[in-house]
This record gives structure tokens, C-alpha cells and sequence, in this order.
């Protein structure tokens, strides 16, 4: 892993999310009304999520899930309502607070641990399922394939997980958003080239005993985001 590149860009992460764009995201996240580009945004990672959750198994009971950037919460509660032991881990200490508040008792026979820290964590292991939403979208390739090789070696069953596909469309977004002052810029998304990312993916020998399942691409308004499987 590019371990410089993977380090500076996990601490703009967490400044990002914990200071600059915390507020926009507590609202991003939630019902309340939001103009109409951050409302195709919502609607994608929505519609993401649930393209995730239907490639695990309805009944999660006893599984172990490591929900791999967990931001406010959506997708371990999902998981922990279908029976899972979910770890809910995100950079952002904002994010996470959010997502205990957020977080209501009615999990079923589930649960969530919440923690503040990286989704590399070494400590972090014995996964039966991983699940990387929008996590990896702003690193290299390499460092996305580094990432998940490593998650490889703590799951016994599968990762899904999305990256930026490589569009004309978001290379042109990425292209304006240089634009805007340094202050009002998110950090960088990264786009992959789907072919390239499943190449890595089937040929790498860090996932010998893995395979590529199924991807699928959402595409609403100013979100496009590509979902993955990883199976054992």
C-alpha cells in the first residue's frame, strides 16, 4: 500500500468530515428537506444501500458484520434489524456520535458496536461479512486494492463495497470542482475503471480464493457510485 498517499488522504477524511462538511452531512442524512442536487445525492445512496443489503442474507442472525466506514449509522442498523453483531467503525468522531443518537434500541436481536478509528484497524477481525459503502471512493486504486485485500484476510464469506467509476461525466465533475476554493472543496473522489478494479480483483494474488460476484452501477443525478461483490 502507498501507505504516505493512504495516510495524508485518511486525515483530510477525517477533517473533512469531522469539521467541514459535518453539518452537511447530518442533513444529507436525514429526512429533513435539502436542495435538489444534495436530493439526487440522498436518492442514490439510498438506492445504494439497499443494492448492498440485498446482496447479504436476509437472516443475519449469529453472522459477524464489519460495517467499513459506517458514517451516521443507516446500514448497521439495517444489518443489526436482520440479526447481525455489526462493527461500526468510521474516521469521523462526529459522524459516529451522530449515529449513536441516531441509533434506536429497536435492533432486534442484533447489535452495533460503534468505534472511532481506521477500517485497517488490526485488531478489527473474524468478520463473517464486510460491507464498504462510499469508504474507498477517494483513494488510489491501489490503495483500494490494498484496502480490500486486506479486509480479504479478516472475512469468511464475502465484501460488497462501491468505488467511482471511471465516466466522462465524473471526470468532468472532478474537473470543476478544482475550481471552487480550497475551503469549499470535498476531498478528491478517485474514479476506477470497472474492468481494471475486476481484473485486480481476479488475478491478485491476495485474493486467491476469492471471486468477483455481482456489480451493479447507480447513477442518480450528482451521485454515480459502482457496488461490487467479493465472494469466498
Amino acid at each position: 500500500m502507498t501507505q504516505q498517499s493512504y495516510e495524508q488522504r485518511r486525515s483530510e477524511l477525517e477533517l473533512y468530515f469531522d469539521k467541514t462538511a459535518a453539518a452537511a452531512w447530518e442533513k444529507l442524512t436525514s429526512n429533513a428537506p435539502v436542495g435538489k442536487i444534495r436530493a439526487t445525492v440522498r436518492a442514490g445512496r439510498n438506492e445504494m444501500r439497499q443494492t448492498l443489503l440485498s446482496w447479504l442474507p436476509d437472516d443475519l442472525s449469529g453472522c459477524r458484520l464489519l460495517d467499513a466506514g459506517c458514517g451516521t449509522g443507516a446500514f448497521s442498523v439495517e444489518a443489526a434489524r436482520r440479526g447481525a453483531e455489526v462493527t461500526a467503525i468510521d474516521l469521523s468522531e462526529t459522524l459516529v456520535n451522530l449515529a449513536k443518537e441516531r441509533t434506536t434500541t429497536d435492533l432486534g436481536q442484533g447489535s452495533i458496536d460503534f468505534k472511532v478509528g481506521d477500517l485497517l484497524d488490526p485488531t478489527l477481525s473474524g468478520f463473517d461479512y464486510v460491507v464498504a459503502m462510499d469508504s474507498l471512493i477517494h483513494y488510489e486504486l491501489e490503495d483500494k486494492v490494498k484496502t480490500l485485500a486486506s479486509l480479504a484476510s479478516r472475512t469468511s464469506q464475502s465484501i460488497v463495497f462501491t468505488f467511482a467509476p471511471k465516466t466522462p461525466a465524473l471526470t468532468m465533475m472532478h474537473a470543476v470542482g478544482q475550481f471552487f476554493p480550497r475551503g469549499n472543496r470535498s476531498p478528491a473522489i478517485v474514479p476506477s475503471a470497472e474492468k481494471t478494479m475486476m481484473h485486480r480483483l481476479s488475478h491478485d494474488s491476495e485474493f486467491n480464493g476469492w471471486r468477483v460476484g455481482r456489480t451493479h452501477r447507480v447513477s442518480s443525478g450528482f451521485y454515480t457510485s459502482q457496488a461490487m461483490e467479493l465472494l469466498k
